[in-house]
């Protein structure tokens, strides 16, 4: 069953509130059902079948989903928020129709983003949105909040461009926080753009105007770790605690950054001894 959209709520000043919301259930064939897909505001939430849009599809059986963009947001003010469960045994992959882009607004107030994901045992969730670009005069703060249980899988890429094509950035905070069975597997913070010392520098982005990771989570590991391994001449390929492999990357521009996270994806050797 597809819930119906909640209407948009006014926050303060001139921004929105907005939640949208996905549960996936495994469906006892085989399959993943969706009992609640409810887009909100700006988020609106469309079912997708497998082909219909880029990224590692989930496994067989995976339910689908795409983000699509109803209106221009996150704006100044914003608070926008998306919660994704998935089930016990439920197989979901999450991505989006285009690229999200943080711009200034009316209100002098950071716009907000909160994502919050949930797996639950023996389910696998891939959440893959397109690109996050931090445009000019835009303040943003955003958070990626996950909670595993200790037999889920995840497969995780977040990417950010600061600015658009010939302007700098605005300014942008992006953290992200990893639970595997109630522990703390990956908790870090990301700061970009005015006002934020070294951001630029050659210990950060050396230049570079886009950056991304990949967090791939597998009880797997325990058996098999990952090793530390360089990733051409701006990646890098980390074993986690947890069990999990974290790639972090940076590049000129969002395309050689695509592709470079793509390969990682397709190449399965890259997580593997």
């Amino acid at each position: 069953m597809t819930a119906p959209a909640v209407p948009v709520v006014p926050a303060t000043g001139t921004g929105v509130r907005a939640t949208a919301r996905v549960v996936a259930e495994a469906d006892g064939r085989g399959g993943t059902a969706l009992p609640v897909l409810a887009g909100d505001g700006p988020l609106a939430l469309r079912r997708t079948r497998p082909g219909a849009a880029g990224g590692a599809g989930g496994g067989a059986g995976a339910a689908r989903v795409t983000v699509v963009g109803a209106m221009s947001a996150p704006l100044g003010g914003d608070r926008l928020a998306l919660d994704v469960t998935a089930g016990p045994g439920a197989r979901l992959w999450m991505g989006a129709a285009a690229a999200t882009i943080a711009l200034p607004g009316r209100s002098a107030e950071p716009a907000h983003y909160d994502v919050r994901l949930t797996v639950g045992d023996g389910a696998t969730l891939c959440w893959l949105p397109e690109p996050l670009i931090s445009a000019r005069g835009s303040d943003l703060r955003m958070t990626c909040r996950v909670e595993l249980a200790p037999t889920a899988r995840l497969l995780l890429r977040e990417e950010q461009v600061l600015g658009r094509a010939g302007e700098p950035p605005g300014r942008l905070t992006a953290r992200l926080t990893v639970r595997r069975a109630g522990r703390a597997l990956l908790d870090q913070e990301l700061g970009y753009g005015p006002g934020t010392p070294g951001w630029d520098g050659g210990a950060v982005l050396g230049g570079h105007r886009a950056t991304g990771q990949l967090l791939l989570v597998d009880p797997a590991f325990e058996d098999r770790p990952v090793p530390v391994r360089q990733l051409g001449e701006t990646a890098v390929l980390t074993p986690l605690a947890g069990p999990a492999a974290l790639v972090t990357a940076v590049a000129p521009d969002a395309l050689r950054l695509r592709r470079l996270l793509d390969e990682v994806t397709a190449d399965g050797r890259m997580f593997t001894n």
